[in-house]
């Protein structure tokens, strides 16, 4: 038996290969997962039909896709539903990253983009991010792009996972421009966008209407494991995607079209309530913070990541490090260099956990980074 050769560019999630090996009684602050309960509204919708389990269009329930647009200040044709964040992702890649070309990417960025890139036959190429707090450097960016020939994409995270780094309005104009001038594919990640810490991350829709959003109701509204996602852009960018994301999976499961719909026509108290859960959490894993390491910390831009810097003396080995931080004090962090080079002095401490959670794995971190 012979795999495909196209899976010898592919590794395992670096993520899941620290979290997969967890020991029993270790805290979990590496997966981006939340903590709170899925909100009453999409446990009741879940269960709302009595009738037959039917299929949907490919490009998702009409209510859903009109709640969708209503959400972002887009038409109805501009939106497509997918299996997550992630179906959107892969769908745009297929459809219009063409082999041999590039696509352009955070570093330090989400493990997917660059093992997407490569399924579709491409190369990814970082660009930076700014050296003040991981923000989006447009001029880095455009410098990139300038320098790499036959780009087929590019990809934005605002915020960002890992760093929580957001972009502002300006930087965002520039990189669009720029995409538009080349007539390159602009695709921005906001599946954290409402997870904010006072002011919103602006999104690529507030400065063009030729790039494409994707967005999920895993992050703001607590719901990963409905895996419901969108794609919002020009009908031009998501049509031949709806026709890859038909054939990899038909439609997304239409009981988890329902709970999404009935958790984005609540989104007013449901986000209210999500970032109020995340900034009791923040403030838990701040105070710990200060007071088992003496650590002054600012909260993100978004997100429920931060990102911690490493003590010197593991820069050389995050991974090692990590790995240790999991079987000997038995809290679970993910290296930076897990999403690049440039994350290499970091790790990604995710405080979705329960404040409990944080207040303890903090006071088991804090002998590592003292000794």
């Amino acid at each position: 038996m012979n795999v495909a050769s196209r899976l010898s560019l592919l590794k395992p999630s670096p993520i899941r290969a620290i979290t997969d090996g967890t020991p029993p009684g270790a805290i979990p602050l590496g997966l981006g997962e939340p903590t709170w309960d899925l909100p009453e509204v999409g446990r009741k919708a879940l269960l709302r039909n009595p009738g037959p389990c039917a299929y949907v269009p490919h490009v998702g329930l009409l209510e859903l896709r009109r709640a969708v647009a209503a959400f972002h200040g887009a038409h109805v044709d501009e939106v497509l539903i997918t299996t997550g964040s992630q179906g959107a992702l892969f769908s745009l890649f297929q459809a219009w990253v063409e082999p041999g070309t590039k696509v352009l990417m955070p570093d330090p960025g989400f493990v997917a983009y660059p093992a997407l890139a490569r399924m579709a036959g491409a190369e990814p190429v970082a660009y930076p991010l700014s050296k003040d707090r991981f923000r989006l450097d447009a001029d880095a960016l455009v410098r990139t792009l300038d320098a790499a020939p036959d780009v087929s994409a590019v990809v934005l995270n605002l915020p960002s996972n890992p760093t929580g780094g957001g972009g502002s309005l300006e930087a965002l104009k520039r990189v669009a421009d720029a995409c538009t001038a080349r007539g390159v594919l602009l695709i921005s990640d906001e599946v954290y966008r409402d997870l904010h810490f006072g002011t919103r991350c602006p999104s690529l829709r507030d400065v063009t209407d030729r790039g494409v959003v994707t967005s999920s109701v895993s992050k703001g509204w607590g719901a990963p494991g409905l895996r419901v996602g969108w794609a919002v852009g020009d009908p031009a960018w998501l049509v031949p995607a709806r026709t890859v994301h038909g054939y990899a999976v038909t439609g997304t499961a239409t009981p988890a079209q329902w709970a999404a719909l009935a958790l984005i026509e609540h989104s007013e108290a449901i986000l209210a309530e999500a970032r109020a859960a995340v900034g009791e959490r923040w403030q838990a894993l701040a105070g710990a913070l200060r007071e088992e390491l003496g650590h002054a910390v600012t909260a993100p831009d978004g997100t429920f990541y931060h990102f911690m810097p490493l003590p010197e003396a593991a820069h050389a080995d995050p991974v090692a490090f990590a790995l240790k931080l999991r079987d000997e004090a038995k809290v679970v962090l993910i290296p930076g260099l897990a999403f690049g080079e440039g994350g290499r002095g970091h790790a990604r401490l995710s405080f979705a956990a329960t404040p409990e959670q944080l207040r303890e794995g903090v006071r088991r971190l804090a002998p590592y980074w003292k000794g």
